[in-house]
């Protein structure tokens, strides 16, 4: 049993549950350890959570400081930006969505430091917005809220995307990308103008499938 095995047994419990609903003993059962043995690799449920959500938004400001690193043109670096972002929700879709949904679930002195790398994330989109409309690139009335707009519709990803489905992830960032040129008022940036982006990683904390621990589950129901 590894750390990342438990964080993937709590990814999809705080998934299809939510954090509050989800027991620590329910959890140990789930990763198919007792409670004491869980309690040798996390000191609680909350530090699970924590380190979660703490390793995508790493990953999001890693991929997002790429992303803007590569232009100084702001429909470039915002199509990159949202490339990025659509790949790594698409590829992990049950993290993405605890880490966006949970935020408010942590208590402890993690919860300053974790909402302090969100908003530095977010501070990365709002600059590129605010630059681009400064410099007439953009044509937007409320910046604040297209960024709200624009943040909304890349975190929908989770929700919805499937491997399996009729479109690719790249087909998926290229779409997205254009939609949102197309809200700030550009013409849409293509893969070749936005230049590549590293390939999308799958988190530790993200189960091999949306189904990996519904046997086990129903199980011990």
């Amino acid at each position: 049993m590894k750390l990342a095995e438990i964080q993937q047994a709590a990814v999809w419990l705080f998934a299809q549950k939510g954090y509050a609903a989800t027991g620590i003993r329910e959890l140990g059962r789930t990763a198919g350890i007792n409670s004491a043995t869980l309690y040798h690799y996390a000191g609680g449920k909350e530090e699970i959570l924590s380190g979660i959500m703490r390793s995508c938004l790493d990953e999001l400001l890693r991929s997002a400081i790429d992303a803007v690193g590569a232009s100084a043109d702001p429909g470039i670096q915002l199509a990159r930006l949202v490339r990025a972002h659509v790949g790594l929700s698409a590829l992990n879709p049950l993290t993405a969505k605890v880490t966006d949904q949970e935020m408010r679930a942590l208590t402890s002195e993690d919860r300053e430091a974790l909402i302090g790398m969100r908003d530095d994330y977010e501070s990365i989109f709002a600059k590129v917005i605010e630059r681009g409309a400064r410099t007439g690139v953009f044509q937007l009335t409320d910046l604040r809220l297209a960024r709200l707009a624009l943040l909304e519709m890349c975190n929908g990803v989770a929700n919805w995307y499937r491997p399996d489905g009729r479109l690719a992830v790249t087909d998926v960032q290229d779409r997205f990308a254009e939609f949102a040129c197309r809200l700030v008022g550009v013409p849409p940036v293509s893969r070749e103008e936005s230049g590549d982006l590293p390939v999308p990683i799958r988190l530790a904390s993200e189960p091999a499938t949306d189904h990996t621990f519904t046997a086990s589950t129903e199980a011990a129901g």
